[in-house]
């Protein structure tokens, strides 16, 4: 068994003892099972999903960091939503206008970065939504 702990900015998202996780990281995505070596990655824009006993329940995540170690996942994340709390109107606003501004982007590849995030970020929570 494995304790996952979700905490954003506003709150704890989530503490739960879970039988796998899945995580959006910076190289791809990560499974991690009981006794995972320890590690330490960015978080990147998309759907972290946890099984506990046969069910597999999917939040969107954003942005912030994972740290795995003995048994504990803790994710420090910016965003950490479920299907229900995804208002769909204002991801597909959100994922227009980040492709309108990246179409014609001449900013600084800092910016750029922010762009590119809150449209993996739209597209993670239409994604999620559609599984509802």
């Amino acid at each position: 068994m494995i304790k996952l702990e979700i905490v954003t900015p506003e709150k704890k998202a989530l503490e739960e003892v879970v039988d796998v996780v899945t995580i959006p990281t910076a190289t791809g995505e990560i499974g991690i099972l009981p006794s995972h070596a320890p590690l330490i990655s960015s978080v990147q824009p998309g759907i972290l999903s946890y099984t506990q006993g046969g069910t597999t329940n999917r939040l969107v995540v954003s942005g912030g960091f994972v740290e795995v170690g003995n048994n504990k996942v803790s994710v420090l994340t910016d965003v950490a939503e479920t299907a229900n709390e995804i208002n769909v109107e204002a991801a597909r606003l959100e994922k227009g206008e980040a492709e309108k501004v990246l179409g014609s982007w001449s900013g600084s590849e800092e910016d750029f970065e922010i762009e590119k995030e809150k449209l993996g970020r739209a597209e993670a929570r239409l994604q999620l939504a559609a599984w509802k």
